[in-house]
């Protein structure tokens, strides 16, 4: 291996630390949502994982996802099911990007591989959170039916877990991801020789 192969290895090493120290923190910072489930809070903390997918690839970007939550596992709420749901859906989200994005580098690139993760994950969310996600939460946390009263409460029509995450869950998803791929696209290009070490 090259002295330059070195330094490029320990460059993608320590950018994907800092992007991954990045996300503990956002991860930390949770907003309520008025229109969600009290479990259900949003956070910027894909936003590192997004700018490392497009700066060091795709997988980097799963790698901090795993990071993060790995790491907040130490401060779990969710008796770890918000960290795995958190997980499942960063990755769909930072691979998708990540991969339109090394096929088309450039900005038109990475918006419409960040807009195509966003939409890839609200849809995955579903699938993800009916068949994985809810159903381990039923069982360490609170059960299907107290589940579904929180839901109720905010719209009363809800009548399934399935309504209720098409009706809500996707929707946020959706957003929540197109917000980080809107601050990823003001911010990339000023940090990317700092990502990706060009000066």
């Amino acid at each position: 291996m090259s002295n330059a192969d070195t330094k490029n290895n320990v460059r993608r090493i320590a950018v994907t630390g800092m992007l991954s120290a990045v996300a503990v923190v956002l991860m930390y910072l949770e907003i309520p949502i008025p229109i969600m489930p009290g479990f259900i809070k949003f956070d910027f903390s894909d936003l590192p994982a997004l700018l490392g997918a497009y700066a060091l690839g795709p997988v980097a970007g799963v790698i901090i996802c795993l990071i993060k939550n790995l790491v907040h596992l130490a401060a779990s709420q969710s008796m770890l099911v918000g960290e795995l749901s958190n997980f499942i859906l960063g990755s769909v989200f930072v691979l998708i990007a990540g991969l339109v994005y090394k096929k088309r580098k450039s900005k038109s690139g990475a918006l419409v591989g960040g807009v195509c993760g966003a939409v890839f994950m609200g849809l995955f969310s579903v699938i993800s959170n009916y068949f994985v996600v809810y159903p381990v939460y039923y069982r360490l946390a609170m059960p299907e039916t107290v589940i579904l009263s929180l839901y109720q409460a905010i719209l009363p029509s809800m009548k399934s877990i399935m309504q209720c995450l098409i009706c809500f869950n996707l929707p946020f998803t959706i957003v929540k991801g197109l917000i980080c791929v809107a601050i990823s696209m003001l911010i990339y290009k000023p940090l990317s020789p700092l990502l990706k070490g060009k000066h």
